[in-house]
């Protein structure tokens, strides 16, 4: 028997290595490399897309209409990055200034200066401020005047040297100024292309005009807060390589059309000078990707990361509300002894969970272009949130308690699985998904995705064991359906998560052995722990031998085990996990919350928990789901660098979905006293 049952579980590990292998053998599209290396970088602060406009700034909008377009995510190590900071990211290749980056933060402390390693001179050349300054292979001239400043720049690259040239900074939105200094640096950027020939001259050396933050103030030091969790208030940034024109630009750090990352920049300027950094750095180069109008993709992708944190609340918020609703009307004892009522409050407990997956699917609508994108976006969640309403209670299984609730459950699994599946195409900056702007992740499944994803799968389970009986089918369900979400949580190509393959195989392999009747054993634990940690092992070395530009964080896992920095990342993580759990009030509650449900899910009995310990006497496979469930979700957060966020995801679905499944108070009755007949 034994044997019987194992063998579909190591059945499945070698299904998630084969699919995975075959899924990391997937070359990525991509544009051919460009030849020409970089010989300008105008750095500038401020600059979004919304910014530029044939009218307005001409000069601009020529480099845009010749150049790939992007925007690009500037995120620091403090709560509000500076040009300073920025500046500093496109010489050392990491966020923010070394020195005063957290020691959670992995940033080289001091600081290298990367472009020695390019191996031609170097100029900088200051025009942003009251005076110009020209660094020139150490020498500075504080007399040199803005014009000789240009024609610097230009005898320079005429010279094969690489030049960075820091451009004027705009103000703040609100700032009278703005409009003024706007006008000023197109000017600067108009002069320095005329120096060069003309924004329209074929033989324009390769230039990137980069923005490196969004505030470039007076007194920095004022205004720079260390913090755990980046600014997502500054918005993105204009990027523009005029090696891609007509392309939208993207990178192998977000793999995401039209999006790149600050620490792109330094990783392109060395691949084009064919040098290699010293040390291993997170950005990967810029590569062009065909788009029918850029920078519009640029435009959107922007204008979305602004407007999503705050419509994210009203638009989710609002539907959870009807999920408020049933868990009140189930958890009060009178109401929930009314039938009418308690079907009210099942229903409403079901779909409530249905906005998550729809949020991450809001992107397919252009609701931040309506003028009001709040209403908007609440319009399209609405829209489709009552759309899989209709599904979920409108089919056969809504004549079973447990059918809604199991329906909707493999829907929110299903959606968000097959959301990662076809690539992330429209996570980004909906509801939920990825955020550009804080640059945490930019595809695949971020952990709160993934413990939503593992709450829901089993909550699915629990409700399918109630129809299916035997232990040999319930092995085998648990295996595929476990067998499925590893291998879209793992791929490169997918859900690319590392820490959700140490979670998932050791969970479904748990709840496995307890519904075929096998009690697990203490080898039993240290092998499910061995599969996941091989298994996703095996994964991030296959995806270690695609090209470096292809790599997602699984590949380059690989390159930090290489170059010995293995403890410092094992530390890092957890240091940031703890920090995350200590330095958020919200989150400790949470966490405290969860110890607390996670011991009463498992006492009903003693607790007295009658309706919970009544779903257990008829369907006693529930219990070992529930195991299941505060094994998976404390080794998730043993394993993730943000695990608070994925324990608060599990703990709010199945806040929603557990009422939902539980029988009335007469129903409870009714099984106590079959019970005590039975005895």
């Amino acid at each position: 028997m034994l044997q019987d049952l194992l063998t579909p579980m190591r059945r499945a590990l070698l299904a998630v290595l084969l699919g995975a292998a075959l899924l990391v053998g997937v070359p990525a599209a991509s544009a051919d490399d460009p030849d020409d290396p970089v010989r300008l970088v105008i750095a500038t602060a401020g600059l979004g897309w919304e910014d530029i406009d044939p009218e307005a700034t001409p000069n601009l909008q020529c480099l845009a209409d010749r150049s790939g377009a992007g925007a690009m995510n500037t995120t620091s190590t403090t709560v509000v990055s500076t040009k300073r900071q920025g500046m500093e990211t496109l010489h050392s290749g990491y966020r923010g200034l070394a020195e005063e980056a957290p020691r959670t933060s992995g940033i080289p402390n001091p600081a290298k200066d990367q472009w020695e390693q390019l191996g031609v001179p170097v100029s900088s050349i200051e025009l942003d401020g009251p005076s110009t300054m020209i660094m020139r292979e150490g020498a500075r001239d504080p007399e040199a005047s803005q014009e000789t400043a240009y024609t610097e720049i230009a005898d320079a690259v005429d010279e094969g040297e690489i030049v960075q040239a820091a451009a004027p900074s705009l103000p703040d939105h609100d700032d009278p100024a703005r409009d003024q200094a706007l006008t000023t640096l197109d000017a600067s950027v108009g002069a320095i292309l005329d120096e060069l020939g003309g924004c329209e001259s074929t033989d324009l050396p390769r230039t990137l005009l980069v923005s490196v933050a969004a505030t470039d103030p007076d007194d920095p030091e004022a205004v720079e807060r260390t913090g755990a969790v980046a600014s997502r208030t500054v918005g993105l940034q204009v990027a523009l390589d005029t090696a891609f024109p007509g392309q939208a630009l993207t990178s192998g750090a977000t793999k995401q059309t039209g999006v790149v990352v600050l620490t792109d920049v330094l990783a392109t300027v060395l691949a084009s000078h064919d040098a290699t950094a010293d040390g291993l750095i997170p950005g990967q180069p810029f590569r062009g990707t065909e788009h029918d109008d850029p920078q519009q993709l640029a435009l959107d992708r922007s204008l979305a990361a602004a407007k999503v944190d705050g419509a994210t609340v009203p638009a989710l918020g609002s539907w959870f509300v009807l999920g408020v609703i049933g868990i009140v009307i189930l958890v009060i004892p009178p109401l929930a002894r009314r039938p009418r009522l308690a079907a009210v409050g099942r229903a409403l407990a079901a779909i409530a969970p249905l906005a998550l997956p729809v949020g991450m699917f809001a992107s397919l609508v252009p609701w931040w272009r309506a003028e009001n994108s709040t209403l908007a976006l609440t319009g399209v969640v609405w829209a489709g949130s009552a759309l899989l309403s209709a599904l979920v209670l409108a089919g056969p299984w809504r004549h079973n308690r447990l059918g809604p609730a199991g329906i909707s459950a493999a829907l929110v699994a299903l959606l968000l699985l097959g959301e990662s599946a076809i690539g992330s195409r429209f996570q980004l900056s909906s509801p939920l998904g990825a955020q550009p702007i804080s640059g945490g992740r930019f595809y695949g499944l971020s952990n709160h995705l993934f413990g939503m994803v593992l709450a829901a799968t089993l909550m699915a389970l629990l409700c399918l064991f109630a129809i299916v009986r035997t232990p040999r089918a319930r092995v085998v369900w648990t295996v595929v359906v476990g067998a499925l979400v590893a291998i879209v949580c793992v791929a490169p190509s997918m859900g690319a998560d590392f820490g959700s393959m140490l979670a998932t195989i050791p969970a479904f392999g748990l709840l496995a052995l307890l519904v075929s009747g096998i009690r697990p054993r203490l080898w039993h634990v240290l092998a499910l722990g061995a599969g996941g940690a091989v298994a996703v092992l095996g994964v991030s070395f296959l995806d270690w031998l695609r090209p470096a530009e292809d790599r997602t964080h699984l590949g380059r896992f690989i390159d930090e085990l290489l170059s010995g920095e293995l403890l410092s990342v094992v530390v890092r993580k957890l240091a940031q996990n703890i920090a995350m759990t200590t330095g958020y009030p919200a989150l400790a509650v949470v966490m405290v919350l969860a110890v607390i449900a996670s011991v009463a899910i498992l006492m009903p009995s003693r607790l007295r928990w009658r309706r919970l310990a009544a779903l257990d006497a008829e369907h006693p496979a529930s219990y070992w789901v529930r195991v299941t469930l505060v094994a998976g979700a404390w080794v998730g957060y043993a394993v993730n660098d943000t695990g608070p966020v994925l324990i608060a995801s599990m703990l709010g679905i199945w806040m929603c979905f557990l009422p939902a499944v539980l029988p009335t108070p007469q129903e409870a009755s009714e099984i106590e006293e079959r019970g005590r007949e039975a005895a």
